[in-house]
């Protein structure tokens, strides 16, 4: 396994801890804000957790692969396994899928709601994206093989 420093998580984990803690007490302290102030603590508060769960967890795997170097080279060889990609990637197709019914739904819903048209928009331009790209690399793959 290819030696990582736990430097840089432990430093993006604890830039996140600090935004999660600045979202709180935006929250706590100004409890009747208006306009972008609003919603900017939870906005703090998700990001902010979101870097410091997954940092920190990547800082703890890679320091309990450093003391185990069994344990790293079982996990490196489990990664490359064909058979656990090929999983992998047929988990992803059907998440793919899925995400495909549900995002149309979702605008559906939302255009029914009559939800702000921009709002609408950014979902539909995010959906048309995610569609654009299936059919970009659809098209890359079958070139390649």
């Amino acid at each position: 396994m290819k030696s990582k420093g736990i430097a840089k998580y432990i430093v993006l984990s604890a830039v996140g801890l600090l935004v999660l803690i600045a979202g709180i007490v935006l929250v706590i302290f100004l409890p009747d804000a208006q306009g972008i102030m609003r919603t900017l603590p939870y906005i703090c508060i998700g990001i902010g957790a979101g870097f410091f769960g997954g940092n920190l967890g990547t800082s703890i795997k890679i320091y309990l692969l450093k003391k185990d170097p069994n344990a790293a080279k079982k996990m490196e060889i489990e990664e490359k396994d064909e058979r656990n990609v090929a999983i992998n990637n047929k988990a992803k197709a059907k998440a793919y899928d899925l995400m495909q019914i549900i995002f149309a739904a979702l605008i559906l819903a939302f255009a029914f709601m009559q939800v702000d048209i921009y709002a609408l928009l950014m979902f539909v331009i995010a959906y048309l994206f995610i569609i654009f790209s299936m059919v970009f690399y659809l098209n890359k793959y079958h070139r390649e093989m």
